[in-house]
């Protein structure tokens, strides 16, 4: 289980910050660190700083973006040091741990964190299924990212070592397993295809709309059964759309074709 957990940096500025992300893993049993388009790395510095922890390091995959990092994980909680104008489904990182656990013996699980400086964008937190927020003191909450990753490691490891006890965490089973990230991403952009089709979305309309419904779908966590209906019924509307089109195309050129005849021939 341990094994379909993975960590993500994103943009890491600092390489002494991914080697501390290492040593951090270690300590708590994890082992899988990815890192999106990092400033630094290979670094001697990353090295230096995992101390004993360079068999993490030697495993650390290396992407150009947060999709490619998290493409096959149907469960991605983002990290989250503030409140956001649109609210997201909020874990404390106790109840990150005991959901990542539970779900990492079915799937791949995946906790992504933000840059040193600003954390991660509104849209890469869109992205994610749950936000998970660290309560630290108000008066001083910046977190470095090694340190909020050994934060949500260490309760990870607690709900393990739960488990072990005979005390683990259960969340309602399913009869479909959920829809990995890559899938559902591509929903999204079916989705806004068709109502740009519809005419419900146009160029000049905010784009809030659709991130309302990337929380909605996002709440409520589609499985593969239910992500291939919805996906059949913007195809049977772009479909349905196409058609009437043509339809409109042919009555409005059968009509300029009767307006263009001769009226001595009882054309109207």
């Amino acid at each position: 289980m341990f094994d379909n957990i993975r960590m993500v940096l994103v943009n890491t500025t600092h390489p002494g910050n991914i080697g501390a992300a290492a040593r951090a893993l270690k300590n708590m049993g994890l082992s899988r660190l990815v890192l999106v388009d990092p400033l630094e790395y290979p670094s001697e510095r990353a090295v230096w700083r995992a101390a004993n922890a360079l068999d993490v390091l030697d495993k650390i995959q290396v992407v150009g973006t947060l999709e490619e990092a998290v493409a096959d994980c149907p469960l991605v909680i983002g990290t989250s040091a503030r409140g956001r104008r649109i609210p997201w489904p909020l874990l404390t990182p106790r109840e990150c741990g005991d959901r990542v656990w539970a779900e990492s013996a079915k799937h791949e699980v995946a906790i992504v964190f933000g840059r040193e400086d600003r954390g991660l964008t509104n849209e890469e937190l869109q992205k994610c299924h749950f936000h998970v927020h660290i309560p630290a003191n108000p008066e001083y909450s910046a977190l470095n990212v090694a340190a909020a990753l050994q934060v949500i490691a260490y309760e990870i490891r607690m709900s393990a070592l739960a488990a072990e006890s005979g005390a683990p965490v259960h969340f309602d089973d399913w009869d479909m397993p959920p829809a990995q990230f890559q899938d559902v991403e591509m929903y999204f952009t079916h989705l806004e295809e068709t109502l740009t089709k519809l005419g419900f979305l146009t160029a000049d309309n905010p784009r809030q709309t659709m991130t309302r419904l990337r929380r909605l779908y996002n709440r409520v966590r589609l499985d593969q059964m239910e992500l291939g209906i919805l996906r059949g019924v913007l195809t049977s509307v772009q479909n349905h759309i196409f058609h009437s089109h043509n339809k409109i195309a042919a009555l409005e050129a059968r009509i300029r074709e009767l307006e263009g005849g001769d009226p001595g021939q009882g054309n109207t």
